[in-house]
C-alpha cells in the first residue's frame, strides 16, 4: 500500500518566517531590555563606529544605535500591526458587504476602493497630520485608509466565490440571513486569503512607516523609529554611514521576512502552488 506522500514546507515560508521572527523577538525584549538606554546622550561617545561603543556604535548623540534598532523594531512593528488590522477588519466588512448584496452596493463600494487607491499613505499622512498632528494615530489612520481597498477587494472576490457554491444555497433554503452566512459559512473559508494578504500589507506597512517617520509624520521624539533613525543620519552619510546602514537594512531585512513569510503561506494554502518550493 502507498504511503501519502508528505508535502514539504516552502523554503520561503521557513526563511521568512526565521527572520519575522528574529526581528519581532528583538522588538519584545526592547520593551523590557536594551544594551543602553535609548535616551542615554553620551556627548564624549558620539559618533563611534561599530564595536567599538556598542555592536553598531553610536550616533551624533552618543546614544547606541544596536539599542536605538530594537526600541525602533518595536515601534515599527506595533505601528504596522494596528494599521493592518484596522484597515484589514474595515475592508473585509466591506468586501463582504459588497459580495453578498451584490449590484448597486458592490459598484458603489468597489468605486469608493478606486478613489481610496488614488491617495496614497504618505500624501494621506501629510493631509491628517494637518488635522491630527504628527504621531502614532495619524501613522496608524493614514497606512489604515490604504489597507482597506486592498482587503475589500480580496474579500469580495473570495466571498463572491463561496457564494457560489451550492452549500450557500442551502444555507439561505435553511433561513439563514446574510450576516449569519458571511459569519459561519464565507469568512472561515476566505480566512487563508485575508492571512496571506495580511502578511503581505504588514512588510508593506512597514516601509510605509519608516517613510512617513523620515519626513517626521511618524512616532514623536523621543521615542525611536527606523524612518527618522534614517533622516537623521543623511547628514552624517559620509562620516558615520553605518547610521544609515543598520536602519536600512532593518527595514529591508523586516519587508523582506513578511513578503517571504507571504509568499510561503500562500504556497500553503492554494492547492495549485502546494508542490512548489
Amino acid at each position: 500500500m502507498r504511503t501519502p506522500r508528505r508535502r514539504s514546507v516552502p523554503k520561503r515560508l521557513v526563511a521568512g518566517a526565521v527572520l519575522t521572527i528574529l526581528l519581532v523577538v528583538l522588538a519584545l525584549v526592547s520593551l523590557v531590555w536594551t544594551p543602553q538606554p535609548t535616551s542615554g546622550i553620551r556627548i564624549l561617545l558620539k559618533l563611534q563606529p561599530p564595536l567599538s561603543s556598542g555592536l553598531l556604535g553610536t550616533d551624533q548623540l552618543g546614544r547606541d544605535v544596536f539599542s536605538l534598532l530594537m526600541a525602533g523594531a518595536a515601534n515599527s512593528f506595533a505601528i504596522a500591526a494596528a494599521a493592518v488590522a484596522l484597515g484589514g477588519t474595515l475592508g473585509t466588512v466591506t468586501g463582504l458587504l459588497a459580495a453578498i448584496r451584490g449590484g448597486w452596493t458592490e459598484t458603489l463600494t468597489m468605486r469608493g476602493c478606486d478613489v481610496l487607491f488614488a491617495f496614497p499613505p504618505i500624501l494621506s499622512a501629510m493631509l491628517l497630520g494637518v488635522v491630527l498632528g504628527p504621531g502614532r494615530p495619524t501613522a496608524v489612520v493614514a497606512i489604515a485608509a490604504f489597507m482597506v481597498p486592498v482587503f475589500a477587494r480580496v474579500a469580495r472576490a473570495s466571498g463572491a466565490r463561496i457564494l457560489a457554491l451550492d452549500y450557500i444555497l442551502a444555507a439561505r433554503c435553511a433561513g439563514k440571513g446574510a450576516a449569519r452566512i458571511a459569519a459561519e459559512h464565507v469568512l472561515p473559508n476566505i480566512a487563508g486569503d485575508l492571512l496571506v494578504q495580511a502578511t503581505l500589507q504588514l512588510g508593506l506597512a512597514i516601509l510605509a512607516e519608516a517613510g512617513l517617520s523620515f519626513l517626521g509624520l511618524g512616532p514623536t521624539p523621543p521615542a525611536p523609529s527606523w524612518g527618522r533613525m534614517l533622516a537623521d543620519a543623511r547628514t552624517y552619510v559620509q562620516l558615520a554611514p553605518w547610521l544609515a546602514i543598520a536602519p536600512g537594512a532593518a527595514v529591508a531585512l523586516a519587508v523582506l521576512g513578511l513578503n517571504l513569510l507571504g509568499d510561503g503561506l500562500r504556497d500553503r494554502f492554494d492547492p495549485r502552488l502546494r508542490g512548489r518550493t
